[in-house]
């Protein structure tokens, strides 16, 4: 196998095999390679019909076994499941010169990727997950990118970047996904971590994956066993490595200070984990850090005035903001008033939204909830007017039990409108009209009831996926994973 070399103990007992995860494409196939049309063919075979349709190589990957080193827990790969992968990238470059759309692009680049790296071609397979990250992105769709950015990550890991791996792995674990997919992303993030001699961290990966499938994958659960013998075996030998690391930790967050009030001095201040002041107690109020800054108030004043984490002004209180809300995405709700004539402001304190609205939504993924004159409807961050002023509010519910303000990482949002709720998407187009009594956006569907309460589903287009007649949504929930078919791809 040619390749750069990878770190990792040498191999030290046969490869196991192990089912694949199963890829995004339903048929299943034998798994074998088919002789390329203007490829040799043995003499005595006869001749395939001139209009044969080629193999598609999606198909073959989806039903292809993995055999993987119980030491280094990766893929292994010997004569001839080479010379049949190196057929399957040039199957998967054939597919994607006709290909123009970034989604299927994003999905054949990057298990081009996969398949590069099984064979040691990492440059390559590099190369074509960082394409894939960047057509899945313009796609804007969730799940499309996590897996791009699960594949790009599992690329890394093998080249040895494991700060990269660890945070794309750590960013594309999104609440908003399937839970056999968030279960992958845990699995694989755990082997990472398993690389890099993390093993209670990797142990609580495992432990994760597992809790989201529950016992209902007979493979992930062949997998996990075959890499906690890896784990235990390692750490025997070894110890079991550094204290696990918070999500915050890999991707580099630091943990804010806290807002806190001084007994001696009766004003607050903001202090670190050790309980420090680190911002001396000098405000009459204080609220949160909220991306890097934080709004205060001084003696003598009513009006708010924005620090950051180091202390120094942002934003003094001649800008005369009675009302103040948190950044996100670097942006913010002032009030002059404290009450209504609500803009938008950077932490510079330029004027990003101009209208004055009656009330409003913190932003999210570049969008708010805004309301006037008794209607809510969506701004972006340039003042835009992507979902008009028709509703009567925003009430997004999610499948995991949370509801947020405005719109999902997806961009789609549930809206009221009298006693309906309906769906719409970051540029306003109506998905699901609002005339269900309860709707609730689900990774890869929308649940919805009908005036019995009883629950159904309907596709990312709005249309019937499951009849409104289950007794509860955890029911339409298990229904909707039986049918998913690309919830746990090849990573």
């Amino acid at each position: 196998m040619s390749g750069p070399a990878v770190s990792g103990p040498p191999v030290s007992g046969p490869a196991v095999s192990v089912p694949a995860l199963p890829a995004p494409r339903p048929p299943e196939t034998s798994g074998a390679l088919t002789p390329p049309a203007d490829g040799p063919t043995p003499a005595d075979a006869p001749a395939p019909p001139a209009d044969a349709p080629a193999p598609d190589p999606e198909r073959i990957l989806a039903d292809y076994r993995w055999r993987f080193d119980p030491d280094t827990l990766r893929e292994v790969v010997e004569e001839p499941e080479i010379d049949e992968l190196t057929e399957v990238r040039r199957l998967l470059t054939g597919k994607l010169e006709a290909t123009t759309d970034n989604g299927s692009r994003a999905r054949l680049l990057s298990l081009r990727a996969v398949v590069s790296r099984v064979l040691g071609d990492l440059d390559q397979a590099l190369a074509d997950a960082e394409r894939a990250v960047a057509h899945a992105e313009a796609t804007g769709q969730l799940r499309r990118i996590t897996i791009a950015q699960a594949r790009l990550a599992r690329v890394l890991q093998w080249r040895g970047e494991y700060t990269a791996a660890d945070r794309l792995f750590a960013l594309a674990n999104s609440t908003e996904l399937p839970d056999r997919l968030r279960s992958a992303m845990h699995q694989h993030a755990g082997l990472c971590a398993y690389e890099q001699g993390r093993f209670i961290e990797a142990c609580n990966h495992f432990e994760r994956a597992l809790d989201l499938r529950g016992g209902g994958d007979p493979d992930l659960i062949a997998q996990i066993e075959l890499a906690l013998d890896a784990v235990y075996r390692r750490a025997t030998e070894a110890g079991w490595g550094r204290y696990p690391r918070s999500r915050d930790e890999i991707l580099g967050i630091r943990k804010a200070l806290t807002a806190t009030f001084d007994d001696v001095t009766r004003r607050w201040g903001y202090t670190d984990e050790l309980g420090v002041f680190r911002i001396p107690p000098r405000f009459t109020d204080a609220q949160p850090f909220r991306d890097g800054v934080a709004w205060v108030q001084r003696p003598g004043s009513r009006n708010w005035e924005l620090i950051d984490d180091g202390g120094e002004l942002l934003i003094d209180r001649t800008a005369g903001y009675r009302g103040v809300g948190n950044f996100a995405d670097g942006v913010a709700w002032v009030s002059r008033d404290g009450v209504t004539g609500w803009i938008a402001i950077d932490k510079a304190n330029t004027v990003l939204v101009a209208t004055g609205f009656d009330d409003v939504r913190p932003f999210r993924g570049g969008l708010a909830a805004v309301r006037s004159g008794g209607r809510w409807g969506a701004v972006d961050a340039a003042g835009r007017l992507v979902v008009p002023l028709h509703y009567d509010g925003f009430v997004t519910a999610l499948h995991d039990g949370r509801y947020i303000d405005g719109f999902s990482d997806e961009g789609l949002a549930v809206v009221a409108l009298g006693s309906g709720k309906g769906v719409v998407d970051r540029t306003g187009s109506v998905i699901v009209p609002p005339v269900y009594p309860t709707v609730v956006i689900h990774p890869v569907a929308f649940l919805v009831t009908d005036p019995a309460h009883r629950w159904g589903a309907l596709d990312r287009q709005g249309r019937p996926l499951l009849e409104t007649e289950l007794a509860s949504r955890d029911e339409v929930t298990h229904e909707l994973d039986r049918l998913l078919s690309d919830a746990r791809p090849i990573l």
